[in-house]
């Protein structure tokens, strides 16, 4: 038996669409798909606005870019932003690129995501965004560092790339922030191999987000918005009004993505179900910390932890999986202080790395699909079983 990290959500449907794309011969984000994946995508969420992009990465950039070209109170060089320490690398390359300094949190070994109480102590008068991410589909307490963001006059912005379809509260994680981005990469929650989106419920950064998402322009935007001068007409598509990128998603992806995205709740119940029997199989495991979930998850893949009294193990559990042909990786982006990407960055510690760093050293992760995975939960099981300790 092969137990791979990842496997192909799409069947017939998503073929069937394509060749109504390939059919139509339109196939930039000029598309009619396009336009309506944004918008079943902001009704399933139940927000004002969505602007597709490339990569979740790429909704990444641009809501911080965003932040930056507000009218009023706009973010600025030098201001700090505060961030887990477990995250992928694009939650935080958009920080270094516009100058920001960045305050990093460690997290909780169990539950992955960092303590809001922790988050709430970070906090000093130079504070001017605060960044949740929702670790592999376990939701933060998005509302109550929203609630708390807003008596602080500070912005707050969920990186969801991870977590789509879990909540907080009965809403769903990603709709919290001014900013709120999602992957749709391959192995994610639904699919269009590469692309993400951005949400949000303000109209000033949306009209911002159509800008910078297509060349800094205003060709995508009406007259109604706060980035043309007064009297200036949108259709003078040429007229480049923001330092802005080509991020956009193509009709072809988007088609894809009105299929899929029928198919969440289904997919996200399939991945609960996996859970459950990951957890069941694995909770008195001496040997491991699984991670811990509040809410209602939306789990994204299956993590072991490595407990100290057996990390002399690790050897023999990575050699095991491999022969077993089990796929396995590190969580996530592992400890941001572990990469030499960091002397780059202007970042302080808020109360040190060592449940990340640990993590980094003996933590990984196997693949969860929107399919049933019992057999292949109960075969790493009896494959880690067979270790002698």
């Amino acid at each position: 038996m092969k137990f791979p990290l990842t496997s192909d959500s799409w069947n017939h449907e998503e073929i069937k669409q394509i060749h109504k794309v390939i059919k139509s011969n339109i196939y930039t984000y000029k598309g009619k798909y396009v336009l309506d994946y944004e918008k079943k995508l902001a009704a399933y969420f139940k927000t004002k606005y969505c602007i597709s992009t490339n990569a979740g990465s790429s909704a990444n950039i641009l809501s911080i870019a965003s932040l930056f070209f507000k009218k009023n109170n706009p973010l600025k060089k030098g201001d700090e932003v505060i961030v887990p320490a477990l995250a992928w690398s694009t939650t935080y390359m958009p920080l270094q690129q516009y100058g920001l300094k960045i305050k990093i949190l460690d997290i909780d070994l169990e539950t992955l995501n960092v303590d809001v109480n922790q988050i709430f102590k970070s906090v000093t008068k130079k504070t001017k965004l605060i960044i949740g991410v929702s670790i592999l589909g376990n939701p933060i307490e998005a509302k109550k560092i929203s609630d708390f963001c807003r008596k602080k006059n500070i912005y707050f912005m969920e990186d969801n790339c991870e977590s789509m379809g879990a909540k907080d509260n009965n809403n769903y994680t990603g709709t919290f922030g001014i900013c709120n981005t999602f992957s749709t990469f391959f192995s994610h929650h639904i699919s269009t191999v590469e692309g993400g989106f951005v949400l949000t419920n303000n109209k000033e950064i949306y009209h911002i987000l159509l800008s910078l998402r297509s060349h800094g322009w205003t060709r995508d935007i009406n007259d109604k918005n706060s980035l043309l001068k007064k009297n200036q007409k949108s259709y003078e598509e040429y007229c480049f009004v923001l330092p802005g990128y080509n991020m956009r998603l193509t009709n072809l992806q988007a088609a894809v993505g009105v299929v899929q995205l029928k198919k969440l709740k289904k997919f996200i119940k399939i991945r609960q179900t996996n859970q459950k029997i990951f957890q069941k199989t694995f909770d008195k495991d001496k040997r491991f910390y699984i991670q811990k979930f509040r809410d209602t998850p939306s789990p994204f893949c299956f993590t072991l932890i490595i407990k100290p009294n057996f990390t002399y193990l690790k050897k023999k559990i990575y050699t095991a999986l491999k022969k077993n042909q089990i796929k396995f990786r590190l969580i996530t982006g592992g400890s941001f202080f572990k990469h030499p990407v960091k002397k780059f960055f202007d970042f302080s510690k808020f109360n040190g790395s060592k449940n990340v760093d640990y993590l980094h050293e003996y933590g990984f992760f196997v693949g969860n699909h929107p399919r049933n995975l019992k057999k292949e939960i109960l075969f790493l099981k009896n494959v880690l079983n067979k270790i002698k300790t």
